[in-house]
C-alpha cells in the first residue's frame, strides 16, 4: 500500500501515516454532526422545537463564545497531552450530549446543551486534529496532508449525512411526523459519535513526546508574537464566515426558489462528496504552486459564484443553475478550508507550537461563530423573503473580498520574510 501511495506523490512519512490521518479525519467529521445537524434540517428543526430564526442563530453564537474560550487554552492542552485521549473524551462527551437532546428540552435548556457542545467538541479536539496531521506528514506534503484530512472529513460527513437522511425518513414514517424524524436523526448521530470515540481509543497511537517539547501556558505569549499566526487567523476568520454562511444556501433554495425540504437535505448530503475535489486537488496544487496562490484563486471564485446566485430568477427554474453554482463554490471553498492550515508550515511556525498556534488561530478565525448565525437570523426575520437573504449574502461577499486582501498581505509577508532571511 505504501508503494501505491508513494506513486500518488506522497512522501515516506505521509504514506506511512496515511491511515492514521484518515482516522483523525473521520473523527473530525463525526464530532460535528450533533452541534450542526440542525442546519441540514433547518425548517424541520424550527418547527419541531418552536424556534425563530434568531433563536437558531443564538445556538451558533453560544457555540462560538464557548469555542473562543476553549480554543485559546485547548491548543496548549493539545501540545501537552495525549491526542488519543483528547479525541476519545471529546467524541464520547459530545455523543452523550446527543442523548440529552432526546429529552423534551425548551429553548433555554437547548442553549445550555449547545454551550456544553461548545466545550466538548471544540476545546482541545480541533487543535489536536490540526497538530496530529502536521506531525504525521512531512514538510513537503503539508498541502496534500491537509487536503486528504479535509477530504476524509468530507467523505465521513457525506456518509454520515446520508445515514441521517435515511434515519429522518424512517422516523417520519407514513404520517410525516417530523418530531419523530428529528429524534431518529439525533439518536443516529449520538450512537455514531460515541462509537467513533471508542474506535479512536483502540486505534489511534500517540507519538512519544520529548518532555522538553511540552510547552506551558507561557507558550501562548511566544506564539502571539508571531505575525504569521495573526495573518492566518484573519484569513481563517473570513473563510469561516463562509463556512457558517453555507448553511443558509439550503434554506434559500427551499424557501425562496421553491425546492423541497428533502431536496435541501439531499443537497446538504451530496455537497460533501464534492469536497474531495477541492480538498485533495487543492492540496496537490498548493504543494506544487504555493498555498497562497491556491487560496487567492479560491476566494475569487467564491466571490463571483455567490454574486451569480443572487441574480438568478426567483422560481423553480433556477434550482438547477443554483445547484451547479453552489457545487462549484463548494469545491473551491474546500480548497481554502484545507489549505489555510498548510499556511502554518509555509509561515515557518515551529512544529512544537503547532497545537498552541492552531488554538490561537482558531480563537481568532472562529470568532464568526459568535455572530454570523445570529446576524443571518436577524436579517431573515426582520426582512422576510428574498430581501433578508440578499442582505446576508451581500455581507458574505464583502467578507470574501476581505479574505482575498489578507491573502495578498500574506504573500507580501512571505516575500519580506524570505528576503530578511536571505540577508
Amino acid at each position: 500500500m505504501n508503494t501505491f501511495l508513494k506513486k500518488l506523490g506522497m512522501g515516506q512519512k505521509l504514506a506511512k501515516n496515511f491511515w492514521a490521518i484518515l482516522i483523525v479525519a473521520f473523527s473530525g467529521a463525526i464530532i460535528y454532526g450533533l452541534p450542526y445537524f440542525r442546519f441540514d434540517y433547518y425548517d424541520a428543526y424550527l418547527k419541531t422545537y418552536h424556534l425563530t430564526n434568531t433563536q437558531m442563530g443564538v445556538f451558533g453564537s453560544i457555540l462560538g463564545i464557548f469555542g473562543m474560550i476553549s480554543y485559546l487554552f485547548g491548543g496548549v492542552v493539545a501540545d501537552r497531552f495525549s491526542t488519543r485521549m483528547i479525541l476519545t473524551v471529546s467524541l464520547i462527551g459530545t455523543g452523550l450530549g446527543g442523548f440529552v437532546h432526546l429529552l423534551p428540552l425548551n429553548y433555554y435548556q437547548l442553549v445550555c446543551l449547545y454551550a456544553f457542545w461548545g466545550v466538548s467538541s471544540l476545546f482541545a479536539f480541533w487543535p489536536a486534529c490540526v497538530k496530529a496531521v502536521r506531525i504525521l506528514s512531512g514538510s513537503d506534503d503539508q498541502g496534500k496532508a491537509y487536503g486528504f484530512f479535509e477530504g476524509g472529513r468530507g467523505v465521513g460527513a457525506a456518509l454520515m449525512a446520508m445515514g441521517a437522511v435515511a434515519a429522518f425518513r424512517y422516523g417520519i414514517g407514513r404520517i410525516d411526523n417530523e418530531v419523530a424524524g428529528m429524534k431518529a436523526v439525533i439518536l443516529y448521530y449520538s450512537i455514531l459519535t460515541i462509537a467513533m470515540g471508542i474506535f479512536c481509543f483502540f486505534t489511534v497511537k500517540d507519538e512519544k513526546m520529548d518532555p522538553s517539547d511540552r510547552i506551558s501556558f507561557k507558550g501562548i505569549g511566544e506564539v502571539l508574537k508571531m505575525p504569521a499566526v495573526w495573518i492566518i487567523g484573519f484569513v481563517t476568520f473570513c473563510n469561516y464566515v463562509f463556512t457558517l454562511s453555507l448553511y443558509y444556501f439550503t434554506p434559500y433554495a427551499t424557501s425562496i426558489l421553491g425546492a423541497t425540504v428533502t431536496f435541501g437535505a439531499m443537497l446538504a448530503a451530496m455537497k460533501r462528496w464534492f469536497s474531495l475535489f477541492g480538498n485533495i486537488g487543492g492540496g496537490y496544487f498548493s504543494d506544487k504552486f504555493g498555498t497562497s496562490k491556491a487560496l487567492l484563486i479560491s476566494f475569487i471564485v467564491m466571490i463571483v459564484g455567490t454574486a451569480a446566485i443572487l441574480i438568478l430568477p426567483l422560481n423553480k427554474s433556477s434550482i438547477m443553475p443554483f445547484t451547479i453554482l453552489f457545487i462549484v463554490i463548494y469545491v473551491f471553498y474546500n480548497v481554502n478550508y484545507a489549505q489555510t492550515w498548510a499556511m502554518m508550515d509555509e509561515g515557518a511556525i515551529p512544529e512544537k507550537y503547532s497545537g498552541t498556534a492552531a488554538g490561537i488561530i482558531s480563537t481568532i478565525g472562529y470568532l464568526p461563530e459568535i455572530f454570523v448565525s445570529l446576524l443571518a437570523g436577524i436579517m431573515i426575520d426582520q426582512h422576510p423573503g428574498v430581501a433578508g437573504y440578499r442582505q446576508f449574502f451581500g455581507f458574505l461577499i464583502v467578507m470574501l473580498i476581505l479574505g482575498a486582501i489578507f491573502v495578498v498581505i500574506w504573500k507580501a509577508y512571505l516575500k519580506k520574510h524570505a528576503t530578511a532571511k536571505a540577508n
